[in-house]
């Protein structure tokens, strides 16, 4: 019995949540292209959703006496099979929230082998937000993108694929991100969802996004364990390096304990501190008032 409470528990949660949230559809109509996938959308645990072909953000809007105009798009990961919806979403927009930051958390498409659809989503999500500024309080020079493992590989194409200053997020937020596609380091389930089981060579770099980086990528704040089994932190190394060699102001904190997919759920050790150490960046990068 007590499992099935600690079982069902969380999914209450999230539909409490979620339900107290405004949706907002991405495509008026249908997404002119197809992910191909033909099975309904469904939870594959009490948090993960997969399957989603419908994609649409929900909104986390602090109140205009509270904002700093400042906002965040959340791109929660999951191998790029399913997103993480309430460790990887929920919780982090409640959390920015309390320092008066407006959160959107994105359902994107799972790409199914169709690499350029869960792109197209986040800018357009990311355009969603830019429309709306004004009516949420928010500036529209200070929206920025974050994601987590495959939300981070998701997070830092759009911070390095854009064609546009429109398409430009303001700042990245990556934890524990897979960066890579490349076969010795990357994972492997997020690269077979993305790009198919055997991508040509000219896909695989060009979602490298290691490979990406220019002197236009916005500042990046990238945290990661050492001992993670998911994903190598080479693959946050690498990016970290290709953002020094191009002079993009960038932080990463490299942490010798958390695993893989902690969120903001780790106590009591060293990884458990990057809330705290993000809000120091987000502060010097003006995007937070300087703490007292």
């Amino acid at each position: 019995m007590k499992h099935l409470i600690y079982t069902i528990l969380p999914f209450l949660f999230f539909c409490m949540s979620m339900t107290a949230q405004n949706e907002i559809k991405l495509y008026p109509k249908e997404p002119k292209e197809s992910n191909e996938i033909a099975v309904d959308e469904s939870f594959q645990r009490n948090d993960f959703v997969i399957n989603i072909s419908k994609p649409r953000m929900y909104e986390y809007i602090v109140p205009k006496d509270s904002a700093n105009g400042t906002a965040v798009l959340i791109c929660p990961g999951g191998g790029y099979s399913g997103v993480s919806v309430i460790k990887e979403g929920l919780e982090i927009a409640k959390w920015f929230n309390s320092l008066g930051v407006s959160a959107f958390v994105l359902y994107y498409r799972m790409p199914n082998g169709h690499s350029t659809v869960p792109l197209k989503d986040a800018q357009m999500a990311l355009n969603i937000i830019r429309k709306g500024a004004k009516k949420w309080n928010i500036d529209k020079s200070k929206i920025g993108i974050m994601g987590f493992s495959a939300g981070g590989h998701l997070a830092s194409t759009v911070g390095t694929h854009f064609k546009s200053k429109a398409q430009r997020p303001a700042f990245m937020i990556l934890g524990y991100p897979v960066v890579t596609m490349q076969k010795e380091l990357t994972h492997m389930g997020s690269r077979n969802n993305l790009l198919g089981k055997s991508p040509a060579d000219e896909l695989v770099t060009l979602y490298s996004n290691e490979l990406q980086v220019t002197k236009k990528t916005p500042p990046t704040f990238i945290f990661h364990a050492k001992d993670d089994k998911v994903v190598p932190i080479a693959n946050s190394e690498q990016l970290f390096k290709s953002l020094q060699d191009n002079n993009v102001s960038s932080e990463f904190q490299m942490f010798e304990k958390g695993g893989h997919g902690f969120g903001m759920r780790v106590k009591d050790i060293d990884s458990s501190n990057w809330p705290n150490l993000l809000r120091a960046w987000m502060a010097t990068q003006k995007l937070l008032p300087l703490q007292k």
